[in-house]
């Protein structure tokens, strides 16, 4: 039997179906629409840039879409490669516990109708390694889109055209998706993130130099204590600095704690919308954060980051690789765990906060 041709992933098992001989590449200057699916978080959506970056230079003339979560449709506006948005609050990514669909019993019909009105030429569905491309590659088929690109290690019939094998658990999500896409013909343009500042971003940010603390993870399980923060905050403050502590509204509670007795103190809760994070964001002098996505988003403006990163994920798959970092965690037995909420002691983030202050110190050049 002949090997799948069409694979720049050499070593790795491939199924005899994967990117199957004789379908060839597709042809993306020849494109007038394309959607990437992408229905995730923040930092999710903003480590598909080099991705987006590399499919704009192979589809010049095309519009490029984003399939994007509520939350990961709010980066859209910074990310130039992007045309459009589709917002969907997708099933194969619902928690259990969220609501039902409508009567109609099918939840993602509407999104169907929604993208086949639209008429592209392809889907890229882009995955980490855990996720599966499969109910969205289904979902594209429904709406007729014609080629579909997803990588999996599972066979999942037609539902995908262009079956890339899967690349190495571990690797880098950028990474991922750029050997995804190079596997179907669409050559890397650079593995940096990038995003813009909108023009018209509001930022109270204060005057001289300030350190940005954001207390908040999209999961308690990510989230070294507030309390630490605060600790680091309060040693900050002393050195000189003004820091700001931001975060969502639902992160209020989090942000009063980690605030709590630092001097001089900026709170800014629920006032910012992404484009003024962002804002906030590239006129610090550093920022310290948990593995969210605000650490992506100050990767991709070049701020140096202090990351708290908790034992759910491996740190070579989301770590900072633009701007210059500090990524401190504690090795454990049960990482990765991918849990929502730590079963133990969160070992993984038993980091001292006088660590976090030196961390910060080495990235901005502040001696002792």
């Amino acid at each position: 039997m002949t090997a799948p041709a069409a694979t720049d992933l050499p070593g790795l098992p491939v199924h005899p179906a994967a990117h199957r001989p004789g379908v060839g590449d597709p042809d993306w200057a020849a494109m007038a629409r394309i959607l990437v699916v992408r229905p995730d978080n923040v930092g999710d959506v903003i480590m598909t840039v080099p991705a987006l970056r590399a499919l704009r230079a192979a589809a010049p003339a095309a519009r490029i879409d984003l399939l994007a979560s509520p939350a990961g449709a709010a980066v859209a506006p910074l990310i130039d490669e992007i045309d459009g948005v589709v917002t969907a609050s997708v099933s194969w990514q619902r928690l259990p516990g969220a609501p039902e669909p409508g009567a109609d019993g099918d939840p993602d019909g509407a999104l169907v109708t929604e993208l086949a009105a639209r008429g592209y030429d392809a889907a890229v569905v882009l995955t980490s390694f855990s996720q599966s491309p499969w109910p969205a590659a289904a979902i594209c088929r429904r709406a007729g889109i014609g080629v579909r690109v997803g990588t999996s290690k599972e066979f999942g019939g037609d539902a995908l055209t262009h079956w890339v094998p899967a690349p190495p658990d571990h690797g880098h999500q950028v990474d991922r998706a750029l050997e995804v896409l190079g596997a179907v013909g669409v050559p890397a343009r650079g593995t940096g993130l990038a995003v813009r500042v909108p023009a018209d971003a509001d930022v109270p940010a204060p005057a001289g130099r300030y350190v940005v603390v954001a207390p908040g993870a999209s999961c308690p399980s990510r989230r070294w204590p507030p309390e630490r923060f605060a600790e680091v905050g309060r040693a900050l403050a002393e050195r000189g600095w003004t820091v700001v502590v931001t975060g969502t509204a639902k992160e209020a509670e989090l942000v009063d704690r980690a605030a709590a007795g630092v001097p001089g103190a900026h709170r800014l809760v629920g006032t910012l919308d992404l484009g003024g994070l962002a804002a906030l964001v590239a006129g610090a002098d550093a920022v310290v954060v948990n593995n969210s996505g605000g650490a992506h988003l100050a990767d991709a403006l070049g701020t140096p980051i202090v990351e708290l990163f908790a034992g759910t994920e491996e740190v070579g798959q989301y770590a900072p690789r633009t701007a210059p970092a500090r990524v401190l965690t504690r090795p454990v037995s049960c990482a990765p765990c991918r849990q929502l909420v730590c079963p133990f002691g969160q070992e993984c983030l038993d980091v001292a906060p006088a660590e976090v202050v030196a961390a910060v110190d080495a990235l901005t050049h502040i001696p002792d």
